[in-house]
């Protein structure tokens, strides 16, 4: 018997068909004499839809009332999941992320938790109920209920297995766990058995959006066991995500591929080559809350040289109108940019100990003609920008010269 807190996704739940399917899977764990605190989502689209008519009265939403708004979309869910295990004859009871309570800061619609009172919830699990709490929600220190940003249920379903020294933490989701690569761009993608907490932070940072990332830094930092399962198939085991020194991992070098089409590159040409004129370029950008990713500054030449950073797509237009500002400030002569970019990683723990990945992964990409635009590396990780035309002809080809299509050895 095991305490296992199982979150389920917006596509689960997207109808009352479907959480009637996640009220007989619970009964199925019920059954087997686990303990079980559930945490759902909203109905898939309803965030969207509230969010929606929140902006037919204010252009830009004011942040506490929106998290007001927002956070109904999980209590209507968690109380039809209740009914439906009422139904089939297990006792539940469903909480509000505010009844929890789950506290956390002020910082509207993406509040970052600080305690959680696991009392009444475990009051419930010696009384034998069924716990189902609404993710994404909590409750600030005045009392204002709070959102914790997109994917913040992933968050929630973490923080609730850990204040419960919970055994494992089920996220169930509509892919059968983690692979190798997106297996609509490469058919030949393996469902990956582990992956370790480094190589899948590093994997939803960079493009993978199977977990929200601070559900998986959560689950590292707290020790939490996380497996990411299908809630439309009851067979299969997943894919745990574990600690490295874990004997049973798979010892591939390179986990897996990510990419993101998200991103646009600026390239600022010509500026004085002086300390301070990093900044003086990213400060202003800084300033607009715009998220900076990959950097490169160039070695200077006869006293100027070249700075490019990318930026999210959707950011791309307000950057460079604050660039062309800029220019003139730190007398650069030219600004080129491209939005028709992406950036392309590979993962892997077994990178630290293993030389010539990144010659690997060069090589590849230069016999297929796809020309590097931008490198970052990081220990476990080496990432390119490149066209966004060859991005799936680059998985594709990557995925192949790793060998990820292979079952690792044991």
């Amino acid at each position: 018997m095991a305490l296992i807190v199982q979150k389920y996704g917006g596509t689960s739940v997207g109808s009352t068909e479907r959480i009637k399917n996640v009220a007989r899977r619970v009964a199925k764990w019920k059954a087997q004499g686990h303990d079980l605190v559930v945490v759902l989502s909203a109905m898939s689209g309803e965030t969207n839809r509230l969010i929606a008519l929140a902006k037919e009265m204010q252009e830009y939403p004011d942040p506490r009332e929106l998290d007001v708004i927002v956070s109904t979309g999980e209590q209507v869910t968690i109380g039809l999941l209740a009914m439906a295990l009422k139904e089939i004859g297990l006792d539940a009871k469903s909480y509000c992320g505010w009844q929890v309570k789950l506290t956390t800061d002020s910082s509207h619609t993406k509040a970052r938790i600080q305690t959680i009172d696991d009392e009444a919830m475990r009051a419930d699990l010696a009384e034998g109920k069924v716990v189902i709490v609404a993710g994404f929600q909590g409750v600030d220190e005045l009392g204002a209920i709070t959102t914790l940003g997109r994917g913040g249920s992933d968050t929630s379903a973490v923080a609730l297995a850990a204040a419960l020294k919970a055994d494992e933490c089920q996220i169930y989701t509509d892919v059968d766990g983690v692979y190798t690569t997106d297996p609509r761009v490469v058919p030949e993608a393996r469902r990956l058995k582990t992956v370790t907490f480094e190589e899948m932070i590093e994997m939803a940072s960079l493009g993978s959006k199977v977990l929200q990332i601070r559900s998986v830094e959560f689950a590292g930092k707290y020790k939490v066991r996380l497996r990411v399962l299908s809630s439309f198939e009851d067979e299969g085991e997943g894919t745990l995500i574990t600690f490295e020194e874990d004997e049973n991992m798979e010892k591939a070098i390179v986990a897996g591929i990510a990419f993101d089409r998200n991103e646009a590159r600026i390239n600022v040409k010509g500026v004085p080559d002086k300390p301070g004129i990093a900044y003086q370029i990213l400060g202003p950008i800084a300033d607009a809350n715009i998220e900076v990713d990959m950097i490169i500054q160039n070695v200077g030449e006869h006293g100027t040289t070249d700075f490019s950073f990318t930026v999210p797509r959707g950011e791309f237009q307000r950057a460079l109108t604050i660039l062309r500002d800029v220019q003139t400030h730190i007398s650069a002569a030219k600004i080129d940019a491209d939005d028709k970019v992406a950036k392309l990683s590979i993962v892997g723990v077994g990178m630290r100990s293993h030389c010539g990945i990144a010659s690997t992964m060069f090589r590849t990409l230069a016999e297929e003609g796809i020309n590097i635009q931008m490198i970052s590396t990081s220990e476990i990780k080496v990432s390119v920008l490149v066209d966004e035309k060859y991005l799936e002809l680059a998985v594709r080809v990557l995925h192949k010269a790793f060998g990820l299509d292979q079952q690792p050895e044991t």
